[in-house]
């Protein structure tokens, strides 16, 4: 599991924010720490991007539990069925959020 901290920084820098400091544990946009306030990202982008990217999970979450795409290949390669069964397993355990 990625810690707060790095989602925070990854959001600020797919931003292109610059020049900030995040203390562990982070809860919130103003527990950031900006050093020139030129290049500080606006709290409503912020929170825009951290809500995608916590909507986004079950993608993450699929993505781990798939197999590689080579040995996926594979399995439909010799057992289409047994390669849809896997996949719609993946699907169930992490759904898309409605």
């Amino acid at each position: 599991m990625i810690e707060k901290e790095s989602v925070f920084n990854l959001i600020l820098m797919q931003l292109g924010c610059d020049e900030f400091s995040i203390p562990p544990n982070p809860k919130k946009y103003s527990d950031i720490v900006w050093y020139k306030e030129t290049k500080k990202c606006s709290e409503s982008e912020f929170n825009s991007a951290l809500s995608e990217y916590e909507a986004n999970k079950y993608q993450r979450d699929r993505a781990v539990a798939y197999d590689p795409i080579p040995e996926q290949l594979d399995q439909i390669y010799h057992d289409i069925d047994g390669w849809k069964a896997k996949i719609k397993s993946v699907k169930d355990k992490y759904p898309k959020p409605t």
